[in-house]
């Protein structure tokens, strides 16, 4: 007999804090569009009478969400409880401090003991299906842990960082290997935890800690033990062991949290778990138009005509999000207008607008007495320095001796 679950991962319903404001929530538009995702997610376990979900970490931004979106999050927690649906969740590194023996942002509906919803939290726990209200399955729980936990064993400080996330993985392999041992082979066996693994990719706008970021081995998280490993951490959908058993997968993150994911989808997984064998769809969200643009100018005279061409149409860019990041000398400055830039996508929900000005390096003349230096020695001097071409400075030198003749005539 198969279990249907939903898993879903890194909802950070309270990432985003820019753009216009809804005046009917008080949120930021993009914010409403995260709390929009949760609460299809909800519906969906509720519709098609998912038997488990499985949050795998990172609910909110940080350890202390403001209480506004905490309570955005338990109503809609509190509807899989009244539905009767067991929920199981695992704090992720957002969620956690670095602090040993501080709560996690997700303790208040563990600590009220709301009816079907667990929180899984204090180590490596393996559920069984008395403590998941009867449903037929085994859950494997290995929730993010600071490395701080380590670091207050290591007193004097012998380690460093990558050492410490070294020894930090080889307890970690050690405790889920001594789950799978605990496990009943009779019943499947779900791996749910919230860590990087070997070999996965990155979306552009997410970057892991190298050498810092704990890692598992992709052995240990596609072990034939486990029917079906959920992962949370990283933003990207991914199968790490795609046509095999067991699916191994990130279903990345719920919505977009910054312009660096404006290319990937978003959603959540629908899998039908037997033991030792996973079926699987990839349920994907409804996510605003976004759009990450950028322009490095080289023709001051076309620059602002070459930046309305990169915007999006007004029709396209309304309700959207919008950033444009152009690099530019500093002395293209006053080409630049952006009040023209910003009436052309008034209708965006967001437009972020980020100038990069280069500025040239002051060039420095070798001379121990520059006063003493000709016209004629100084510009030979600034095309050897700009490295201008022979051909160049030779036509230079020329028409600047015409004008230095010139003007020592008019004299």
């Amino acid at each position: 007999m198969s279990v249907k679950i939903l898993h879903f991962a890194d909802a950070h319903i309270d990432s985003y804090t820019g753009g216009r404001i809804d005046p009917k929530t008080g949120f930021p538009f993009h914010t409403g569009d995260f709390l929009k995702a949760l609460d299809e997610i909800v519906e969906t376990a509720i519709n098609e009478q998912v038997q488990l979900v499985l949050f795998a970490g990172d609910a909110y931004r940080n350890a202390t969400p403001v209480p506004t979106y905490q309570r955005e999050w338990q109503r809609r927690l509190i509807r899989l409880s009244q539905a009767k649906i067991t929920t199981l969740m695992i704090p992720g590194n957002h969620d956690i401090s670095n602090a040993v023996n501080r709560a996690s942002a997700l303790q208040e509906l563990d600590t009220l003991q709301v009816p079907w919803v667990h929180l899984a939290a204090g180590g490596v726990h393996l559920y069984t299906p008395e403590e998941l209200d009867g449903v037929p399955v085994q859950v494997l729980a290995v929730p993010w842990m600071p490395l701080s936990l380590l670091s207050a064993k290591d007193k004097e400080n012998k380690l460093t960082p990558e050492e410490r996330a070294s020894e930090f993985e080889q307890e970690l392999i050690k405790r889920i290997q001594k789950g799978i041992g605990k496990a009943d082979p009779n019943l499947p066996l779900i791996l749910l935890t919230h860590y990087s693994v070997q070999g996965s990719t990155y979306p552009s706008g997410q970057v892991a800690e190298l050498g810092r970021d704990v890692t598992l081995s992709r052995s240990l998280v596609c072990d034939p033990a486990f029917s079906y490993t959920a992962l949370g951490h990283i933003h990207l959908f991914q199968d790490l062991n795609e046509g095999q058993q067991p699916p191994v997968i990130y279903p990345g993150s719920i919505e977009r949290v910054d312009y660096g994911e404006y290319k990937e989808k978003k959603g959540f997984i629908l899998a039908e778990v037997d033991n030792h064998h996973t079926e699987y769809t990839f349920r994907e969200l409804h996510t605003r138009r976004m759009y990450n643009l950028s322009f490095e100018a080289k023709d001051a005279g076309t620059l602002q005509e070459d930046l309305l061409d990169l915007l999006p149409s007004e029709e396209k860019a309304k309700d959207a999000m919008i950033r444009l990041v152009v690099t530019y000398p500093h002395e293209f400055e006053s080409m630049i207008n952006e009040r023209e830039l910003r009436k052309r996508v008034e209708g965006a929900l967001d437009f972020q607008f980020k100038r990069k000005p280069v500025y040239q390096a002051r060039m420095r003349i070798q001379s121990k007495n520059i006063s003493s230096l000709t016209p004629q020695d100084l510009l030979t001097a600034y095309c050897q320095i700009t490295k201008t071409s022979d051909a160049e400075a030779k036509a230079l030198c020329s028409l600047a001796e015409e004008i230095f003749t010139e003007s020592d005539s008019a004299v």
